[in-house]
């Protein structure tokens, strides 16, 4: 069974920095594409980022695209997302999860909705 473990969430100023990490285990990541996703109080949870399975495709929501950088250590196991000018609006619970299938370029809407299983994730809380 996958387990993910996110970490390297905290309290920040706008305009800050945090770096989050997610590791996994359970699986080869080294196979799959890998994703960060959030979820902000009384909203649905929604993509941020994916990363495919050897780093050569990344796809990022409009609202983070040029500020956020995701990235992956297969050997480690562990993926990372970079968050540069946080914003207020970026103050949500951070989540990682793993594609379904091997070798993909990213993790689809329709699959990453239909996740069932979560790790804890990382609070991200912007101050203003």
């Amino acid at each position: 069974q996958v387990q993910l473990v996110e970490s390297g969430g905290g309290l920040v100023q706008a305009g800050g920095s945090l770096r989050l990490s997610c590791e996994v285990s359970g699986r080869t990541m080294s196979r799959y594409a890998m994703g960060w996703f959030r979820q902000a109080p009384g909203k649905e949870r929604e993509f941020v980022a994916t990363i495919n399975w050897r780093a050569t495709h990344t796809y990022y929501a409009d609202s983070v695209k040029g500020r956020f950088t995701i990235s992956r250590d297969n050997a480690n196991n562990t993926v990372y997302l970079e968050m540069n000018r946080l914003e207020p609006e970026d103050t949500a619970v951070y989540y990682c999860n793993i594609d379904t299938r091997p070798w993909g370029l990213t993790i689809a809407p329709a699959t990453w909705r239909a996740y069932t299983s979560w790790g804890q994730g990382t609070q991200v809380t912007v101050s203003s």
